[in-house]
C-alpha cells in the first residue's frame, strides 16, 4: 500500500513538474504513461507466474476504452461546467462503460485492439481550443495539494477495492487517478483550453499505457519476463512519441490551411 501510494504521488509530482517546464500537454502525456501501473506490474512479475501477469494485463486493457471515455467527457464538460461537475460526470461515464466492458467479456484480441485504438480515436473527439505551448506557473503549494489529493484518492480506491467483489475491485483499480486529479486542478486555475491540452496529452500517454500491456502480454509468451518487461517499456514510449508527432503534424496541417 505504501509503495503504491508513493508511486501515485510521484507520478503526479513528475507530471506537474513537466507541465511547469514544458506545458500542459507534456505533463498530460507523462501522466498517461504507465508510471504507476507499469512499476507495480514489475513487482508483480517478480512474485507471480507469467500466466497470472498476462491475465492481469488483459483485464487492465479491457477497461482502457472507459478511461478514454472519461477523458473525453471531462474535456467537453470543462468547456461549460466547473471542475466538480466535470469530475462527477467523467467518473460516471467511466464506471458505467467500464462495468459494461467487463460484463461483455470480449476475446483477448478484441480487447487488445480496442485498447490500442481508443486513445488515438479519442484525440479526434476532444474539443479544439487554441492554446500556445509554454511553461506553466504552478506554485509549490499547489504541487503539494496535487500530490496529497492523488494519494488520498489512491488510498480510497485501493481500500474500497480490497473489500469489493472481484469485478468491482478490478474496475476501481482501473480508475484514472492522475486523470482525475490533474484536470481538476488545471481547469479552475488555467481554464478549459489548458485542460483540453492536458487531456490530449493524457490520451497520448494512454496509447503508451495500452502498448505497454499489449507488448508485455505478447512478450511473456516467447521471451523471459525481464526481457518482456523491458520491451514493453520501449514499445510504450515509442507509441506515445509517434502519436504526439502525428498530432503535431495534423495540427500544423490545419494551421496552414
Amino acid at each position: 500500500m505504501l509503495l503504491k501510494l508513493a508511486l501515485v504521488g510521484a507520478s503526479v509530482l513528475v507530471s506537474s513538474l513537466a507541465a511547469r517546464r514544458f506545458g500542459h500537454a507534456v505533463g498530460g502525456t507523462i501522466a498517461g504513461l504507465p508510471m504507476i501501473a507499469g512499476t507495480i506490474t514489475g513487482f508483480v512479475l517478480l512474485e507471480e507466474t507469467p500466466a497470472q501477469v498476462s491475465a492481469i494485463a488483459l483485464a487492465t486493457l479491457a477497461c482502457l476504452p472507459a478511461t478514454v471515455a472519461h477523458v473525453i467527457c471531462f474535456a467537453w464538460c470543462a468547456t461549460r461546467w466547473r471542475w466538480g461537475a466535470a469530475l462527477v460526470a467523467a467518473n460516471g461515464v467511466f464506471l458505467s462503460l467500464g462495468a459494461a466492458l467487463l460484463a461483455l467479456r470480449s476475446p483477448p484480441a478484441a480487447a487488445c485492439a480496442a485498447a490500442l485504438l481508443s486513445p488515438a480515436l479519442g484525440t479526434l473527439a476532444l474539443p479544439r481550443l487554441p492554446l500556445s505551448a509554454a511553461a506553466v506557473t504552478i506554485p509549490r503549494v499547489e504541487l503539494a495539494c496535487r500530490v496529497v489529493a492523488a494519494m488520498a484518492m489512491g488510498w480510497l480506491v485501493m481500500r474500497t477495492a480490497g473489500v469489493a467483489p472481484a469485478g468491482v475491485s478490478g474496475l476501481l483499480l482501473a480508475v484514472p487517478i492522475t486523470g482525475n486529479v490533474l484536470p481538476s486542478f488545471t481547469l479552475p486555475r488555467y481554464g478549459a483550453a489548458a485542460t483540453a491540452a492536458l487531456l490530449a496529452g493524457f490520451l497520448r500517454g494512454l496509447l503508451g499505457f495500452a502498448s505497454f500491456f499489449v507488448a508485455l502480454r505478447a512478450g511473456l509468451g516467447w521471451v523471459s519476463p525481464a526481457a518482456a518487461y523491458g520491451l514493453a517499456w520501449l514499445v510504450a514510449l515509442s507509441a506515445s512519441l509517434a502519436l504526439r508527432r502525428a498530432s503535431d503534424a495534423a495540427r500544423a496541417s490545419r494551421t496552414i490551411r
